[in-house]
C-alpha cells in the first residue's frame, strides 16, 4: 500500500527548492529577450517574483548595474564607465589583469573604479581582500568609509555583512550571516604608508598624485615610485590583479614609469582623453568627440582648456604630459596661425606633398608609420592639410598614403630612404597600380616619389620648420591633435614619432623653393601647370 506524500514532507520541500534553484540558474542564462518573452506570459503573482530575480541579476551583473538599483537610477552611468565595469568583471571572474585608466577630472573614474566597483567585487568574492591607495590616507580612508557604509546600508540586498570586530574606515574584514569572520575585507592607506596584514587579491591605486607640484618633483616621484615597487607590488596575491586610475600629470609620473617598464607589456592601457584624438579610441569614438557629452560637450570642454592652459589641458584633460618648458614647438605657433578648412578654400596652393615616414612593423610593439599631407602657396607659406598616420602593416600604408595624395591632388611622395627606402617606394608604386586598376586614380599621374636621407640629427632637422612656425608662415587647416601633442612634447635627445617625421620632411621638401616642381624648374610632364 502507497501512501500520499503530505504537505508537510521534507523530502517534498527540499524537492521542491532544488527544482526552484535549477529553474533560476536556467533563467539567469537566457538571453535577456527570452526572459522578458517569460514575463510576458506570466501572472501577475509570477511577474512579482520574476522582477526580483531579475532585481537580483541586476545587482549581480557589473558595478553600474548594482549602483543604478541601489540609488534607484540616480547614480550615473556612460560608456566609459562601462569599460570600467568590464574590466571588474573580468577579475569577479578569475582573469588576472593589470590595467592602467587615464582619464580627465570630473569623469566619474573614482567614484566607480574605488567606491561601487569594489563594493561590488567583495559582493562576488567575500573570502576576497581589497587594497586601496591614493595620493593622501585620508582620501583613501573616504573610499573605504564609503564602503564600510554601503555594506551597512545595502548589505542585506547584496550578501555583505561586517565583522562585529573589525569596522574601521580604513581596514574592515567581513563575516557571514551568522557573524563569523571570512577571510575577505578591506584596507585603506596613503600613497608612501604601509600595508601591512594580509595580502590582496585586488589592489586598487587611485589618484596617486595630488597636484603638479608633486608631479613634478623628483624627489616625490622617486618615493612614489619606491613605494609603488617595494610596498604595493609586495602585498598583490599570486594571481591577483592591479587597477591603477589616474589624470596624467608629467611623463614620468606612475603611468609613465608604468608604460616605460619591464612589465609595460603586462599592462592593459585604456587611455580616454577628454576629446578623442585617435582612431583607435577604444570607445570607438570618431576624432573630436568628447567622452561624456552629455555632462561635458566639446563647448564646456573648449571653455575649460581656455581656464586652464595648454599644458593643463593636454596632461590632465588629454593625458599627453608635456614638459613645462624646453620643447622645439611652441602651442601659440600652432594655435595663433591655425585656420579653418572653410577659410583655406581661398588659397591656392603651388605645391602639394604627401610624406611617409615608416614604421619597423606592425602591432602594438611598434611605432606609428607617418603619413602627412602638406601644400606651400607662392609667397612661402606653409600648410598641413591631413594626418593619416597610424599603426599598419605595409599592405596598407601604401594605399593610405597614395589615397591622401589623389584626394589632396599631390605632385610627390616625399619617404625617408634611411631604413628600407627602396622598399618603401616598391610598396607605394603597387599601391598606386592596385588603385589604378580599380579605377580609383581618378586619371592623376602617379607623383613623383623623393627619397630623403637624413643625415642631421632630428633636432637640425626640425628646428628649422620650427622656426618658420615660429614666423607664422606654417598653418595647420583644422586640428590635429595627435601630431600637434607630438610636436608640443617633443624635446632634443627624444625619439621623435614617426607622424612628426613625416610632417617635418614634408615641410622641408616644401619650404625650399630651390626644390623641382618650384621656381624656375618644372616637371617635364606639367602636372602643376594651372597652380600659380
Amino acid at each position: 500500500m502507497t501512501t500520499a506524500t503530505s504537505p508537510a514532507d521534507p523530502d517534498r520541500d527540499q524537492e521542491v527548492e532544488q527544482l526552484a534553484e535549477e529553474f533560476l540558474r536556467h533563467y539567469q542564462r537566457m538571453p535577456r529577450p527570452q526572459r522578458r518573452s517569460i514575463a510576458r506570459r506570466a501572472t501577475p503573482e509570477q511577474r512579482a517574483t520574476l522582477a526580483a530575480i531579475e532585481r537580483d541579476i541586476a545587482l549581480q551583473r557589473s558595478p553600474g548595474a548594482m549602483s543604478a538599483i541601489l540609488t534607484d537610477g540616480k547614480e550615473k552611468q556612460a560608456k566609459h564607465l562601462d569599460l570600467i565595469d568590464q574590466v571588474f568583471r573580468d577579475i569577479a571572474r578569475g582573469r588576472a589583469r593589470k590595467v592602467l585608466i587615464t582619464m580627465p577630472p570630473r569623469h566619474g573614474k573614482s567614484r566607480r573604479a574605488a567606491r561601487w566597483a569594489p563594493l561590488w567585487y567583495l559582493s562576488r568574492h567575500p573570502d576576497h581582500r581589497v587594497m586601496i591607495a591614493s595620493y593622501s590616507a585620508d582620501l583613501a580612508d573616504d573610499h573605504g568609509r564609503w564602503i564600510r557604509d554601503a555594506i551597512v546600508a545595502y548589505g542585506d540586498h547584496i550578501g555583505l555583512h561586517l565583522h562585529a570586530g573589525s569596522k574601521a574606515a580604513n581596514r574592515f574584514d567581513l563575516a557571514d550571516q551568522h557573524g563569523q569572520r571570512l577571510e575577505g575585507g578591506l584596507v585603506t592607506a596613503g600613497v608612501g604608508g604601509g600595508l601591512t596584514g594580509k595580502g590582496a587579491h585586488l589592489a586598487i591605486v587611485d589618484d596617486p598624485i595630488k597636484d603638479a607640484a608633486d608631479a613634478e618633483s623628483p624627489t616625490m616621484r622617486r618615493r612614489l615610485w619606491d613605494w609603488w615597487t617595494s610596498v604595493l607590488n609586495t602585498r598583490v596575491e599570486p594571481g591577483g590583479s592591479i587597477i591603477v586610475i589616474q589624470t596624467r600629470w608629467h611623463e614620468h609620473d606612475l603611468a609613465g614609469k608604468i608604460l616605460e617598464g619591464e612589465d609595460a607589456t603586462d599592462w592593459t592601457r585604456l587611455d580616454l582623453p577628454a576629446i578623442c584624438d585617435s582612431d583607435e579610441d577604444p570607445l570607438g569614438r570618431t576624432i573630436g568627440q568628447a567622452l561624456w557629452p552629455l555632462r561635458y560637450g566639446t563647448k564646456a570642454l573648449e571653455k575649460i582648456r581656455r581656464a586652464v592652459g595648454e599644458r593643463v589641458w593636454w596632461s590632465l584633460y588629454m593625458q599627453k604630459p608635456r614638459p613645462l618648458e624646453g620643447g622645439v614647438w611652441q602651442w601659440p605657433w600652432i594655435t595663433d596661425n591655425r585656420i579653418t578648412p572653410v577659410a583655406f578654400r581661398g588659397i591656392d596652393l603651388t605645391r602639394t606633398v604627401v610624406a611617409v615616414d615608416q614604421a619597423g612593423g606592425e602591432g602594438d610593439t611598434h611605432d606609428e608609420t607617418g603619413i602627412i599631407g602638406a601644400g606651400r602657396t607662392a609667397d612661402g607659406h606653409l600648410y598641413a592639410l591631413a594626418d593619416r598616420s597610424k599603426n599598419m602593416g605595409a599592405d596598407v600604408w601604401g594605399h593610405e598614403a597614395c589615397r591622401l595624395a589623389i584626394e589632396l591632388h599631390a605632385d610627390a611622395f616625399v619617404v625617408e630612404d634611411n631604413f628600407g627606402g627602396d622598399q618603401s617606394a616598391q610598396i607605394i608604386r603597387q599601391a598606386w597600380a592596385d588603385l589604378q586598376r580599380s579605377g580609383q586614380t581618378q586619371g592623376l599621374l602617379m607623383p613623383r616619389i623623393i627619397p630623403v636621407h637624413a643625415k642631421q640629427g632630428k633636432k637640425l632637422r626640425a628646428e628649422p620648420i620650427a622656426q618658420l612656425a615660429a614666423q607664422g608662415l606654417v598653418h595647420h587647416v583644422g586640428e590635429f591633435p595627435r601630431l600637434e601633442g607630438q610636436l608640443v612634447t617633443w624635446l632634443p635627445g627624444m625619439d621623435s614619432p614617426d607622424r612628426m617625421d613625416a610632417y617635418v620632411h614634408a615641410l622641408t621638401e616644401l619650404a625650399d623653393p630651390a626644390r623641382e616642381g618650384l621656381g624656375t624648374q618644372f616637371y617635364a610632364d606639367e602636372r602643376l601647370r594651372g597652380r600659380r
